[in-house]
C-alpha cells in the first residue's frame, strides 16, 4: 500500500510539472503575441504621413492616334502612331502595337466591328441582295459609321435537284461497273 501511495504521489507531481510547464508556454506564446502587437502599432505610428503628391497640371492635349496599319498583308500585327500638342510635354509622338481582326469587314475601316442582320430579298432589277450593320465595336476611339449597307450578287436562281435522283445516278454507274 506504501507503493501505491509513492506512486500515485509521483504521478501527482509529474502532472503538476506538466501544467506547470504548459501555463509557462501559454504564457511566453501570449507575451510573444503581445509584443508584435506592439511592435506593428509602433511602426505604423512612426510612419510619417505623406503629404498626396501634387498633381502636375499639364498643357499636354489628348493622344491623337492614327488608323493601325499591319505589318504585312491588310490584317494582324501592325503599329499605329500617336501624336500629341502641347509646349512643355516631354514626349508628342509614339508608336503602338495594335491588332486588326482578320475576320473584320475591311471596306468599312479596319477598326469597326459591325452586327449585321440578315440577307434581304434579291432585287431582280438590279440583281443584287443587300444587308444592313449597326456599330456593334470600334477599336482605338475609330471614326465609324453608325450604320452601313452592303450588297452582293445574288447568285444562280436555280432549284435545287432532290436527292433521289442523285442516288440512283450512283445505283447505276455501279450497274455499269459491274457489267464491265
Amino acid at each position: 500500500m506504501h507503493l501505491k501511495i509513492t506512486a500515485n504521489i509521483y504521478l501527482h507531481r509529474m502532472q503538476t510539472q506538466q501544467y506547470l510547464q504548459q501555463r509557462r508556454k501559454f504564457a511566453a506564446a501570449f507575451l510573444a503575441f503581445i509584443f508584435i502587437l506592439a511592435a506593428v502599432d509602433t511602426a505604423e505610428a512612426g510612419k510619417k504621413e505623406k503629404p498626396e503628391k501634387k498633381v502636375k497640371k499639364s498643357d499636354c492635349g489628348e493622344w491623337q492616334w492614327s488608323v493601325c496599319v499591319p505589318t504585312s498583308g491588310d490584317c494582324g500585327l501592325g503599329s499605329r502612331e500617336g501624336t500629341r500638342a502641347g509646349a512643355e510635354c516631354k514626349q508628342t509622338m509614339k508608336t503602338q502595337r495594335c491588332k486588326i481582326p482578320c475576320n473584320w469587314k475591311k471596306q468599312f475601316g479596319a477598326e469597326c466591328k459591325y452586327q449585321f442582320q440578315a440577307w434581304g430579298e434579291c432585287d431582280l432589277n438590279t440583281a443584287l441582295k443587300t444587308r444592313t450593320g449597326s456599330l456593334k465595336r470600334a477599336l482605338h476611339n475609330a471614326d465609324c459609321q453608325k450604320t452601313v449597307t452592303i450588297s452582293k450578287p445574288c447568285g444562280k436562281l436555280t432549284k435545287p435537284k432532290p436527292q433521289e435522283s442523285k442516288k440512283k445516278k450512283k445505283e447505276g454507274k455501279k450497274q455499269e461497273k459491274m457489267l464491265d
